[in-house]
């Protein structure tokens, strides 16, 4: 059974340096994601894939050390917040994940051997190492679907109103790795697609000091991951920032990009032609 909640908006930022081991109690069902509502004329939708390190009860802690769901590995650290805000002053919905990345990522396909990672960054996962196909399905069906089919859900309210959305997915990147520095401060993945993307590019760039890649540190070609799923295959148009964690690890940083996001965005879907528009551009991973 699929479950909505509807957030209710906090002026308190919510602590997730801590793991959460199912934060609604054993007794309750968890909810592997939340909708907060918004006005479809804005023509955008947010999503935020990795928002949570949440995990239900029944997974313990994935027989993991408290440590390791402070890092990136479990949830990308400030992105939640950074959403919320935005989707608050923009006015405009947006669906986030509710359970930890290492539970089974959402942003990846169904058949992607990194669906339910087992070595991550130099951390084993021990309640992974051994799971077979049918403990990925049982998660898949329980967490991974009901989180893509509630994005599925907004998009076609969009559809219906007249509007089919622009999405934007927020993410986060470690300073460091490897043992080098990233000097991006954020940066935008896409895939072939440019209606979105190319203009949340030039509009970041055009900002005071700041250093914004395309597609890096990482690429948005991914067959399968969520604006595959949602954007490329749907023909909306879509584009995937990821903000360096450092910049958005305390309520000031934080701020600072939902304010910035919130200026920019909206003359973004005013001034580009074909934001709201079904128009199918492929993909290179086909």
């Amino acid at each position: 059974m699929v479950l909505t909640i509807i957030a209710i908006y906090s002026a308190a930022m919510p602590d997730q340096s801590k793991p959460v081991a199912d934060p609604e109690g054993a007794s309750q069902e968890f909810v592997p994601f939340k909708t907060l509502d918004g006005d479809l004329k804005t023509g955008l939708l947010l999503i935020c894939d990795h928002a949570s390190n949440a995990l239900p009860a029944r997974y313990g802690m994935l027989g993991l050390e408290a440590d390791q769901f402070k890092r990136h590995i479990a949830y990308d650290i400030g992105v939640e917040a950074v959403v919320e805000k935005l989707a608050r002053a923009l006015g405009c919905p947006a669906v986030l994940s509710q359970f930890s990345r290492l539970l089974i990522d959402p942003n990846r396909g169904g058949d992607d051997p990194t669906l339910v990672m087992k070595l991550s960054d130099g951390a084993i996962i021990p309640g992974n190492r051994d799971v077979d196909a049918q403990e990925v399905r049982k998660r898949a069906k329980k967490f991974y679907a009901p989180y893509h089919e509630a994005i599925d859900r907004q998009i076609d309210r969009f559809i219906e109103y007249g509007k089919p959305p622009a999405l934007l997915s927020i993410h986060s990147f470690t300073p460091h790795w490897r043992g080098h520095e990233r000097i991006w401060h954020g940066a935008v993945l896409w895939d072939n697609d440019p209606r979105f993307a190319l203009a949340l590019i030039a509009a970041l760039r055009a900002e005071h000091n700041l250093v914004i890649g395309d597609n890096e540190p990482y690429s948005g070609k991914l067959k399968g991951d969520c604006l595959y799923q949602h954007g490329t295959k749907r023909g909306l148009a879509h584009g995937l920032l990821e903000i360096r964690q450092d910049l958005i690890s305390d309520e000031a940083g934080i701020d600072q990009w939902a304010g910035r996001l919130s200026h920019m965005l909206p003359q973004i879907m005013g001034e580009v032609e074909g934001l709201n528009r079904i128009e199918h551009f492929g993909s290179q991973t086909d």
